[in-house]
């Protein structure tokens, strides 16, 4: 076997920052980065053409497409298999004509290139994964970040993406999931032994984030609200059933009857936009809720920083980098308890994500209690800063050699059965 320093990683993704929708860019990078660090020679895939700051990698065009940004959130939301959601030059391109080119290019430059193991991240790249291994034999690593029993809210989904997961999951070698809560769900509804999954949790690297200067002027409307004593709740989110944004939206409505001194601030967007503006307007709370549409980069921080109270409110997150994040830029932090970060995080409150009461209590102590938001604040701390991803690294490594390992040993019983 080749020496663990030196691995060759083919990885196959859907985007990096950037150029992300939502939070599987940012952990790409973060692991990707980590793994080089540790030696691991990388090759990531992407089905768009696009620069990134990359250097620590080589980083591949499946197709001459512009960024993911330009053509949708479809490595998250629930949608429409057949809609152009990707959009080319020449025309219009459906999601699934991009993963056959994307698998085309796969198999193509496999052809002239040799990889230890293949390292496919979500459903988008599970086919193009399988194609590799069947042509080339190369042990195949299935990273699932989310399922589509996430991202429908826990309900049926698309069946097509649902046998693209199984058939994926049946045939890779090794499956990492992002939580015990992603495992368990890959177990009960996939049927796949629970020997064959293991739990690689995300990190969380502080000084990537550099330092930061919260410019108080650029959110003049939130900084009066603060002045007047109002208490700012956040979260950043894409505006889908998975979020759990509804149930939200009424909490928030139901604590501002004991303490109207609060301002919720929802960043993102998404296919739920309308339907939680309407919701918003029928529980009369337009007023202390200020939409401010898709964000990225200063203004994530921004936001992060102007926040006394963070929630996240998924009905299903497999893990929530956003939590690190805002626990980072001094926020005290809500979650649900069917997200996977609520599994390493403990000085947090938390919450089944239908429970509206229990989260209203929740805002109302925190923003009337001075000491016990201090409290969030300050001890969380001491936990993100112990979940680095070189931590990641080393078990996504051991993972690596186990599955190279275990594909040997197969390889040579299957040689002597033929012989």
């Amino acid at each position: 076997m080749r020496r663990l320093g030196a691995l060759r990683i083919l990885m196959l993704g859907w985007e990096l920052p950037p150029h992300n929708s939502g939070g599987l860019g940012v952990a790409c990078f973060h692991m990707a980065s980590a793994l080089a660090k540790q030696g691991g020679k990388i090759s990531f895939v992407l089905p768009y053409d696009a620069e990134h700051d990359c250097g620590f990698m080589n980083i591949l065009a499946a197709t001459h497409l512009d960024p993911i940004e330009r053509f949708g959130g479809c490595a998250y939301e629930h949608l429409d298999l057949d809609a152009p959601a990707f959009v080319a030059p020449d025309g219009g391109f459906s999601i699934r004509d991009v993963q056959t080119k994307y698998v085309e290019f796969v198999k193509k430059h496999m052809e002239d290139h040799k990889y230890d193991v293949i390292h496919a991240h979500d459903w988008l790249t599970l086919e193009a994964g399988m194609a590799a291994k069947r042509k080339f034999g190369v042990p195949l690593i299935a990273h699932i970040h989310a399922t589509e029993f996430d991202r429908s809210g826990g309900s049926m989904g698309n069946p097509i993406i649902h046998e693209i997961e199984r058939e994926g999951l049946v045939m890779a070698d090794r499956i990492l999931a992002v939580s015990e809560l992603t495992r368990q769900l890959i177990h009960e509804r996939y049927d796949i032994p629970l020997d064959k999954i293991e739990v690689a949790h995300n990190g969380f690297d502080p000084e990537e984030w550099g330092p930061y200067d919260y410019d108080p002027s650029r959110l003049a409307y939130i900084e009066q609200k603060k002045s007047e004593g109002h208490t700012v709740v956040a979260t950043i989110s894409r505006l889908t059933i998975q979020k759990g944004l509804v149930h939200l939206l009424r909490s928030f409505a139901r604590a501002l009857e004991y303490n109207p001194k609060m301002l919720l601030v929802v960043a993102g967007d998404g296919d739920q936009r309308d339907e939680l503006l309407e919701l918003s307007a029928d529980l009369g709370v337009m007023q202390k809720v200020l939409f401010t549409g898709f964000i990225r980069g200063r203004e994530i921080r921004d936001v992060y920083s102007s926040a006394d109270i963070f929630v996240m409110s998924s009905r299903s997150e497999p893990f929530g980098l956003t939590a690190f994040e805002a626990a980072h830029h001094g926020s005290a932090v809500v979650l649900t308890n069917q997200s996977g970060v609520a599994e390493v995080l403990w000085n947090v409150m938390k919450y089944d994500f239908w429970d509206e009461h229990r989260l209203a209590d929740i805002l109302v102590n925190i923003s009337q209690s001075e000491g016990l938001k201090e409290e969030l604040q300050e001890h969380i701390r001491r936990e993100y800063t112990k979940l680095p991803w070189s931590k990641v690294a080393e078990r996504i490594l051991g993972s690596y050699r186990n599955t190279i390992r275990g594909a040997a040993v197969l390889n040579k019983k299957r040689t002597r059965r033929a012989v």
